[in-house]
């Protein structure tokens, strides 16, 4: 397999962890990575289109589709089967001030 390109991310979560308020002793655990959130974050909360995204994460249109498709199974995944959220890794590199 090739390498991934790096990913450019403008925004790093404030919060990295978010775990369900549950009596369940050991909920699992779902990894979203740092671009995944990004590209949620420019879709679906700032309204961008994925031509938009893949110029601000400098990367193909077609890298997008799977990114977000991938961060959707993972946040429908979390919410479904009361797993905690984590946002970590990812091969990404922070924008500073643009």
């Amino acid at each position: 397999m090739r390498p991934k390109k790096t990913r450019w991310i403008k925004c790093s979560p404030l919060e990295r962890i978010f775990k369900p308020q549950t009596k369940l002793n050991n909920p699992g655990s779902v990894i979203l990575t740092l671009d995944e959130f990004e590209a949620v974050r420019l879709l679906d909360y700032e309204g961008l289109s994925q031509i938009a995204v893949a110029k601000q994460m400098h990367v193909h249109r077609s890298t997008v589709s799977r990114i977000i498709s991938s961060a959707r199974k993972k946040i429908a995944r979390a919410l479904v089967e009361i797993n905690t959220l984590k946002i970590e890794g990812g091969c990404c590199k922070v924008i500073k001030g643009r």
